[in-house]
């Protein structure tokens, strides 16, 4: 039995590990938390637990440097950020948006060149107004709305940095082995730990069967002639 628990703690081992690995994500493996949703990576930039600090629109671009400041492309992405921000950020913040006013286009851009696919504009932010020349995005955490700021003047207290999930194909063939071939051990594994309980209760229940059958001889009775002399023999025994 105590290779059939052997077997066991192996198998539950590989699980994990394998849900390790697939539950990961291809995100940046520096030493910022990244979060993964969808095929994107996020990091909630954030200061100490009990002081929010402050960044101009460019500060964040900084801090963000080789990677996307936040840009949001659905509505499931945009309560997302809400979301996870609340356990991020104490107190309402207000979240740099990648985005800002375009005068060639005289429309509102992503820094990374993506096209606008949603947006979640507050009632004030009227798009149709005519805007100053160095408007930006910022998301309120609280509402999840968005606000026509200055990229200059303003400073708002939440950045998210952004990227892309790695999927290239090189990478993505060792991950289908590697799930695999922990399939199939933990169906061989499985499978000898069934072998091995099968015999063992086999065993059990022959050694009880082989008890139940022993063979015992019969108890015999005495013969009435026999039963007489033993009697007088332990009378005259008796002094």
């Amino acid at each position: 039995m105590e290779s059939l628990k052997t077997n066991h703690r192996c198998c539950f081992f590989m699980l994990f590990l394998h849900l390790q690995l697939v539950l990961t994500g291809d995100c940046p493996a520096d030493k910022r938390t990244w979060v993964p949703f969808n095929n994107r990576c996020y990091h909630f930039v954030h200061g100490d637990e009990d002081k929010i600090k402050s960044y101009t629109f460019e500060r964040a671009k900084t801090l963000c440097k080789g990677f996307e400041l936040l840009t949001i492309q659905s509505a499931d992405e945009n309560e997302f950020v809400i979301n996870y921000g609340k356990q991020v950020w104490k107190d309402k913040v207000n979240m740099w948006l990648g985005m800002y006013y375009d005068t060639n286009s005289e429309d509102m851009r992503w820094v990374n060149e993506d096209p606008v696919k949603f947006t979640n504009w507050e009632d004030s932010s009227d798009q149709s107004d005519l805007m100053p020349l160095e408007t930006c995005v910022a998301l309120h955490s609280n509402t999840g709305k968005w606000e026509n700021v200055s990229c200059v003047d303003d400073v708002e207290n939440g950045v998210v940095c952004e990227t892309n999930q790695k999927a290239e194909e090189a990478k993505q063939k060792p991950s289908a082995l590697l799930s695999a071939l922990v399939i199939l051990s933990v169906v061989a594994i499985m499978g000898v730990s069934a072998v091995i309980w099968f015999l063992h209760q086999r065993h059990n229940l022959g050694s009880t069967l082989f008890t139940a059958f022993e063979y015992h001889p019969p108890f015999r009775v005495l013969e009435t002639d026999q039963s007489c002399l033993v009697e007088a023999e332990e009378t005259d025994s008796v002094p």
